[in-house]
């Protein structure tokens, strides 16, 4: 679909969703004390309808969900007196000279030299896999944006599951700021992302710096249009369009199409954001496709038979890698529940599953046997949430797993947003 027509599907989405999505309490009674039914969102990689029950149990005093939900405040908590962030407040403008061009450095990547006059970046610039150099955290809008991405999250669940407006509010503060006032807005694109100092003015690659993580801020967004306080029409309508000119940038851009040729875990990360936008801006047959056409073009040729993933394996972070890739490809299925496509049903031609990939990775997440390929940090509990994802959807070995996993920092928050999330995350 063109930019030119799926900016028409998304303004008829926009406008129905404007007459049917009028801003009320989340905990709101009705005319006789009644507590009303909470809203069903239409979250793109969350399952909307079982968000919906959870929050009646916990309207109904369930006990067990109530650590859950007191790690999930303590996080929104934290958040309440930090940012709003925004792209227009680093020190130098991206490569363009545009403020409102977003900018990161390649993470990997060092300067080679001491810096001089003459010479101060140091370069050339070399890469030392999963070594993180410190300077791509300075200077540029990296580590904003992935404060963005995890406080929406956190705020907007926070906001459904106790109905507290404080939450909603500071959800839309940080959104107007990052991508809707005109003053600070960032501009829909990633020309200068992930950029190498003396080498690129930009990567096709530095799409991951989105991909990763703002599936997050779309199921943020279907959160907060059950009727948030304070978030309005035109905050609805403003990211809608944000999002499709940003999906449009992803199809057509030769940044975008370069990584949707990515064999690895771009590639599955790419996908992945590419069918929840889809989804969320009305182009469901886009969606459709990118999960169904997942399975032959990214599953088959990235899983082994036995379940692992070799490309991931000959990372010096091997461990990390190989659950990154599987919460990209465990969120996708997720997508695929909302059109019609089963991506966990699918078998490859030498016997390859999703179930298997992540049963690949249950003797190190349970403690069962040591991780036995290179790992520069290893950290149990980094699968403990695509193994969660695979039990919910029948796979019995990890059903039986799930018992032996450990707990993130901050405790384990499936039970309130069933859907992978990067626990170890580090950048790209």
């Amino acid at each position: 679909m063109s930019g030119r027509s799926r900016a028409a599907v998304v303004f008829a989405a926009v406008v129905t969703l404007a007459a049917v999505l009028v801003p009320s309490a989340q905990a709101t009674h009705d005319s006789h004390g009644t507590r009303a039914a909470p809203k069903t969102p239409d979250t793109a990689v969350l399952d909307g309808a079982r968000l919906k029950q959870t929050k009646l149990r916990i309207d109904h005093g369930d006990s067990q969900l109530r650590r859950s939900v007191r790690n999930l405040t303590a996080r929104a908590d934290n958040w309440l007196n930090q940012g709003p962030w925004t792209v227009v407040d680093k020190p130098k403008p991206a490569p363009g000279g545009d403020v409102h061009d977003y900018l990161s450095q390649a993470p990997y990547w060092w300067p080679s030299t001491t810096p001089t006059a003459d010479n101060p970046w140091g370069c050339p610039y070399v890469q030392r896999d999963g070594q993180r150099n410190p300077e791509v955290d300075t200077g540029t809008d990296r580590q904003d944006v992935e404060k963005v991405f995890d406080s929406t999250y956190d705020l907007s669940l926070a906001w459904y599951y106790t109905g507290q407006k404080k939450y909603a509010e500071k959800a839309g503060q940080v959104l107007r700021t990052w991508f809707l006032n005109s003053a600070t807005k960032m501009n829909p694109n990633l020309d200068h992302a992930q950029f190498i100092p003396c080498k690129y003015d930009g990567r096709a690659i530095g799409i991951i710096d989105f991909s990763q993580s703002y599936t997050s801020v779309v199921d943020a967004l279907a959160l907060l249009a059950t009727g948030a306080p304070g978030w309005t029409k035109a905050d609805r309508t403003g990211m809608t369009r944000w999002n499709s000119d940003f999906l449009d940038w992803l199809v057509d851009s030769g940044f975008g199409k370069e990584e949707g040729a990515a064999a690895n875990n771009h590639g599955t990360f790419y996908d992945m954001q590419v069918a929840a936008l889809a989804y969320a801006t009305g182009d469901t047959g886009l969606a459709r496709r990118t999960v169904r056409d997942a399975a032959a073009k990214r599953l088959d040729p990235q899983i082994a038979g036995d379940g692992s993933q070799p490309q991931e394996l000959a990372r010096t972070r091997s461990w990390h890698y190989s659950t990154f890739d599987l919460v990209a490809y465990t969120r996708l299925a997720a997508i695929g529940r909302h059109v019609g496509v089963n991506l966990w049903a699918h078998q490859g031609p030498d016997g390859q599953r999703l179930f298997k990939a992540v049963d690949y990775l249950l003797p190190a997440a349970t403690g069962a046997a040591p991780w036995t390929h290179p790992e520069l940090e290893f950290y149990r509990y980094a699968a403990s949430d695509v193994v969660h994802a695979a039990a919910d959807a029948g796979d019995r070995a990890a059903q039986k797993a799930v018992a032996k996993l450990e707990a993130p920092p901050g405790g384990d928050l499936w039970a309130l947003r069933p859907a992978a999330e990067q626990l170890d995350s580090i950048a790209g």
